[in-house]
């Protein structure tokens, strides 16, 4: 045992989020994670990445370890944030398209998920219905982590949220305001920021809300955890006194025939400096990417108020986290948690 853990295990937080365990769960959405838990995988993304990147450690804590990667749905981030960790960590991605693996079609979801148990240790899959998820982690014996579904988007909040850990040294009385759709990158948020301490704030166009079973639990979160849950229709109202403006794709794959539709739905959605006015002074801008014009202008996307890119990185360091977690009992080498209190 490293000579700073008997002091570190002096602060509460660090000696609770220490005996957090989270090997061999699944990651299907962050509803089913507690505050701790989240916290502790933020705490190990944060260590991999500063032992790693900062003091060029070599650690392969997955080594002979594999994870199949299940792909419906095309992503930069997700392919490339999973394979160059799961390697930086000492064990094998594979890579599987619909060309690879006909999942529920030649082989169904049930025999896919008895299948890839018995030759990997981990599964990340990245589809269009959460209902495949569900079905993959009910028949696997071994990990399922979620890439994102039409419900859902865990692995990208960690990313968000590690991000602005980093930028403000602390989550907790934070406001973040979403601004667009009300899709599954918002419904993971709304299952996760309560239990920061985030207060949140959504403006989404009539028609275009949040799923209403997850609004409901998002309002017992905020109720059980002390945090302000703000929904509206009105971009400036959700920004005002904000510390994050956040927003994504208005168009999202397999929604392309909606196209015009939504474009025209969106009009006044496009978050610019005048969107910042009403926020706080310190505001920041976050966006999961792929970024068109019409969601942010260049003004705000280039700035220096844009994490954008560092959150594109994060994505990288959170499925680290998340992976080691769910596959080992590793303990954080930081001194001490991060200022989540």
């Amino acid at each position: 045992m490293c000579c700073w853990l008997d002091s570190a295990l002096l602060s509460s937080g660090t000696a609770l989020l220490g005996s957090v365990s989270l090997k061999g769960r699944s990651c299907l959405t962050l509803k089913d994670f507690s505050s701790e838990e989240i916290k502790r995988l933020l705490w190990v993304s944060g260590d991999l990445k500063r032992l790693i990147k900062q003091e060029k450690q070599y650690l392969p804590l997955l080594q002979g370890k594999s994870i199949a990667m299940i792909f419906e749905k095309r992503s930069t981030r997700t392919r490339m944030s999973t394979e160059t960790g799961m390697a930086l960590l000492g064990g094998h991605p594979c890579f599987l398209t619909s060309q690879d693996i006909h999942l529920g079609v030649n082989e169904s979801c049930t025999d896919t998920a008895r299948v890839l148990s018995g030759l990997c240790d981990l599964v990340l899959a990245r589809v269009y219905s959460h209902s495949t998820l569900e079905e993959l982690h009910r028949e696997a014996s071994i990990p399922i982590i979620n890439g994102l579904s039409d419900l859902y988007h865990p692995i990208q909040i960690l990313a968000d949220f590690l991000t602005l850990q980093e930028h403000y040294g602390s989550l907790s009385g934070l406001t973040v305001s979403w601004i667009g759709d009300g899709n599954n990158v918002l419904h993971s948020f709304m299952m996760a920021a309560a239990k920061l301490g985030v207060h949140l704030r959504v403006a989404t166009p009539k028609g275009y809300e949040p799923d209403r079973s997850v609004i409901q639990e998002a309002k017992n979160l905020s109720k059980q955890h002390g945090t302000q849950l703000v929904l509206t229709s009105d971009p400036m109202e959700a920004a005002h006194g904000s510390n994050v403006l956040v927003t994504d794709t208005w168009i999202s794959m397999g929604q392309e025939e909606e196209k015009k539709k939504r474009l025209r739905d969106f009009q006044g959605y496009q978050i610019t400096m005048k969107t910042g006015s009403v926020a706080e002074p310190n505001w920041t801008f976050l966006h999961c990417l792929p970024r068109k014009p019409e969601e942010v202008d260049d003004q705000v996307f280039y700035s220096t108020r844009s994490l954008v890119f560092n959150e594109a990185e994060n994505r990288k360091w959170t499925i680290m986290g998340l992976m080691v977690s769910l596959l080992t009992d590793y303990y954080p080498q930081i001194p001490s948690v991060p200022r989540w209190y």
